[in-house]
């Protein structure tokens, strides 16, 4: 819970149902204006087992400390998802509070400020690339100078993760330099 990898986990885990085709066990489907299910009728002796699975994959993506805290017997799929996607977004308010303090006195590595873009735009307060961008030449040193500046007249600003490369081959290049003068 506290390295807040939720998003994370939750993209990956939307793209593995998505591929085995359970959606339906995470996410309930809609109801219709009588308030009946939108869906085919499933076999019970079907979707018992398959929910179950699912459930597991849950069970075993997750930490011991939030298994811990939804952990329940004769629960669904769907109501551990849910329990999860509460978890990390209730108090969306309080939290984005916390979040942008953060964001905005950031300067350590681009995971970090990466994972915390993601958190903000998790609780429904999105970081623009523009932002992200900015923030994360405005956290770097003196060694980066150079590359910050080369980066912040970029018009327009390049993508995160192309900003993050460049600042990763002038770290290799002040490397092999130092490498070289020793």
């Amino acid at each position: 819970m506290e390295k807040g990898q939720y998003s994370s986990w939750a993209k990956l885990f939307k793209i593995h149902y998505r591929a085995y085709k359970v959606i339906d066990y995470i996410i309930q489907p809609k109801l219709s204006d009588k308030g009946k299910e939108q869906v085919a009728e499933i076999d019970p002796e079907l979707w018992s087992p398959l929910d179950a699975i699912v459930l597991q994959w849950i069970y075993g993506t997750i930490s011991n400390d939030l298994l811990i805290t939804i952990l329940e017997l004769d629960k669904t799929a769907h109501q551990a998802w849910e329990r999860l996607k509460n978890i990390f977004q209730d108090n969306k308010h309080s939290r984005a509070v916390y979040l942008e303090n953060q964001f905005s006195n950031i300067s350590a590595c681009c995971q970090k400020l990466k994972m915390l873009a993601d958190q903000l735009s998790n609780i429904g307060a999105p970081v623009s690339n523009q932002k992200l961008v900015l923030q994360l030449i405005a956290g770097l040193n003196e060694n980066y100078d150079g590359a910050a500046t080369f980066i912040q007249h970029s018009d327009p600003l390049p993508l995160f993760y192309e900003a993050h490369s460049r600042l990763i081959l002038e770290e290799t290049r002040k490397a092999k330099q130092t490498a070289t003068a020793s």
